[in-house]
């Protein structure tokens, strides 16, 4: 018999913990990388940028387009970065409260 209270508790409890998980998403950090480290930015779990860090051989005005290049080089791989660890943070606040379900992926819900 379909239990229909304990479903409706069990998607009371699943919102409750996204909801947490999502406000807790700005303490997991990544930092991305770009000309050999001449270039470091960091970002947050809800993809805001932190920080950034450039190497001091890189402040000349001529090389102004490098740098801009490489800024964006390095988000970008922070970014891509941070996909892993987002995903795992809201499978690890939501596990036990869904049944694995093959092809599931609730990580772009939040996103």
């Amino acid at each position: 018999m379909f239990d229909m209270m304990g479903m409706l508790g069990k998607v009371k409890d699943l919102q409750a913990k996204m909801k947490e998980a999502q406000e807790t998403l700005g303490t997991i950090v990544e930092t991305g990388e770009a000309g050999g480290g001449m270039v470091k930015v960091t970002i947050n779990g809800k993809k805001q940028l932190l920080n950034v860090e450039i190497d001091e051989d890189l402040l000349k005005p001529s090389d102004r387009e490098v740098v801009q290049d490489l800024i964006v080089a390095a988000t970008n791989i922070a970014m891509s970065n941070i996909e892993g660890k987002i995903k795992e943070h809201l499978q690890q606040a939501t596990n036990g409260l869904l049944p694995n379900i093959p092809g599931l992926d609730l990580g772009g819900m939040f996103s």
